[in-house]
C-alpha cells in the first residue's frame, strides 16, 4: 500500500514531536482552512460509516468562524450519504504539505443555490510535509527488511523481521508487526540489522520517533513506526545512498519507458 495515496487516512498515534504534526490552535486552524479556500484546494472526503469517497472543497468559514462549509456533490445520492455520515475525513495538499482533518455530523445547507454542508471546525489538523513523511518508498516487489531484537535487550531474544516501508540516510519507517510487540516514541532497539539488496548487512541502533496508523479506502490498516538511525557504521551512509540512487534510477527509467 502506498502511503502517498490520496485516499489513505493517516492517524498520528504517538510522537515525540506531536506539535510538529498536529495543529491544535483554533486561530491557526482557521487560518489554514482559509488558505485552502483561497488556494482552491481539492479535498478527498471519506465518509464514516460507509467508507465512500467524494471530491469536495472548503467553501469558507461560517458562524463567526466556528464552523466550516464543504461543497456538496452533483450526485444527489452522495449528498444523501453525506447527510447520514457521522464523520467525514478530509484529505488534501497545499504547498506540498499533506493536510488531513475530521469533521462530525455534517448538516446540509444551500450556498448560492448549490448543496453544501456545514460542520464545526475540527479540534486538530494533521500536517505532513513530504520531507518528514514521504521518503524513498521501497519497492513492493523487492522486500527490504530490518531485523529487530524485540525481546531480551541487547543481543538477547530472537530477531523479528519487519518490512521497511521507506528509507533515508537518517532513518527508516517500518511496518509494525501485527502482534503484541510494543512500540513507543523514544524506545531504542540496539543490535538491529538492516538488509539491503546486494549489500552487506548493516548493524545499527534504532530509536522510535513517531507512530502513525494508515488506513486505505478498502479498510486495510497498518501501523507505521518512524525510526532514526543511531550509531551507524562509517560506511553505512554510502551504502544506503547507493541503494536509494539505484532505486530512483530504476523508477525514472521505467517512467521514461526505457526499462
Amino acid at each position: 500500500m502506498s502511503t502517498d495515496n490520496a485516499h489513505t487516512r493517516v492517524e498520528l498515534v504517538r510522537s515525540d514531536e506531536e506539535e510538529k504534526y498536529l495543529l491544535q490552535s483554533p486561530r491557526e486552524i482557521r487560518q489554514l482552512l482559509t488558505s485552502l479556500v483561497t488556494g482552491r484546494a481539492l479535498v478527498s472526503a471519506q465518509l464514516t460509516p460507509g467508507n465512500q469517497s467524494f471530491l469536495t472543497a472548503v467553501l469558507g468559514l461560517a458562524d463567526d468562524d466556528t464552523a466550516l462549509l464543504l461543497d456538496g456533490s452533483t450526485d444527489e445520492s452522495i449528498n444523501t450519504r453525506i447527510e447520514q455520515a457521522a464523520q467525514i475525513t478530509c484529505i488534501t495538499q497545499l504547498h506540498n504539505i499533506r493536510i488531513q482533518f475530521q469533521v462530525e455530523n455534517p448538516a446540509r445547507i444551500q450556498v448560492d443555490g448549490r448543496p453544501a454542508f456545514r460542520a464545526l471546525l475540527p479540534d486538530s489538523v494533521l500536517r505532513l510535509q513530504r520531507r518528514e513523511f514521504y521518503r524513498l518508498q521501497t519497492p513492493v516487489t523487492q522486500s527490504v527488511i530490518c531485523e529487530l531484537p524485540i525481546a531480551g535487550g541487547t543481543g538477547g531474544g530472537m530477531p523479528v523481521e519487519v518490512r521497511i516501508i521507506d528509507i533515508s540516510s537518517g532513518g527508516i519507517a517500518i511496518a509494525v508487526p501485527p502482534s503484541d510487540f510494543v512500540f513507543e516514541p523514544h524506545m531504542e532497539f540496539p543490535g538491529c540489522t538492516l538488509r539491503l539488496p546486494e549489500a552487506e548487512p548493516i548493524r545499527t541502533r534504532l530509536v522510535v520517533r513517531n507512530l502513525f496508523r494508515l488506513v486505505n479506502r478498502n479498510g486495510i490498516e497498518m501501523q507505521r513506526a518512524g525510526c532514526e538511525f543511531l550509531d551507524l557504521p562509517r560506511n553505512a551512509d554510502s551504502i544506503i545512498q547507493r541503494y536509494i540512487l539505484k532505486i530512483e534510477r530504476t523508477r525514472n527509467a521505467r517512467e521514461r519507458g526505457n526499462f
